[in-house]
């Protein structure tokens, strides 16, 4: 993690990547789009930018919330990256699989708004158990 001093002569950390791991609960949301959408706004790419990134990522994390764990506590593992000109998000769980919650109708709204908002997006299930959704974006600095 760095340290610069931005035009305000504040100091700001600089980093270029995010991993944790998150509860599997609604108030995960909110911190899961903040943590993401720093890295973007570091970057200086536009509000409308940063807006669809934070969108793109609540909807991940609001599925894995909803639908990976079904009477047990749950993670979920997000991680970020920013190489190239490129945001690289992952969102994962080691819940009950893609398909196999009762809640399951489809694949429902969110994964359709993520796929339009991102430039990349690929859902599998992993080894260890649940889903791995990644997504990415090509960021544009202003």
């Amino acid at each position: 993690m760095d340290w610069v001093l931005n035009a305000e002569r504040r100091m700001i950390c600089m980093t270029d990547s995010v991993r944790c791991t998150l509860p599997a609960v609604a108030e995960s949301v909110p911190e899961a789009r903040r943590l993401v959408t720093s890295l973007a706004a570091d970057v200086s790419v536009s509000e409308e930018q940063v807006d669809s990134v934070g969108l793109a990522v609540s909807e991940a994390v609001t599925n894995a919330v909803m639908y990976a764990y079904e009477v047990r506590a749950g993670k979920i593992h997000l991680a970020a990256s920013v190489d190239a000109g490129r945001l690289s998000v992952q969102v994962a769980d080691d819940g009950c699989g893609f398909g196999n919650s009762p809640a399951d109708g489809g694949l429902g709204l969110g994964l359709v708004l993520i796929e339009q908002l991102s430039e990349s997006l690929t859902i599998a299930k992993r080894a260890s158990g649940g889903v791995e959704l990644k997504m990415s974006f090509a960021l544009d600095p202003i």
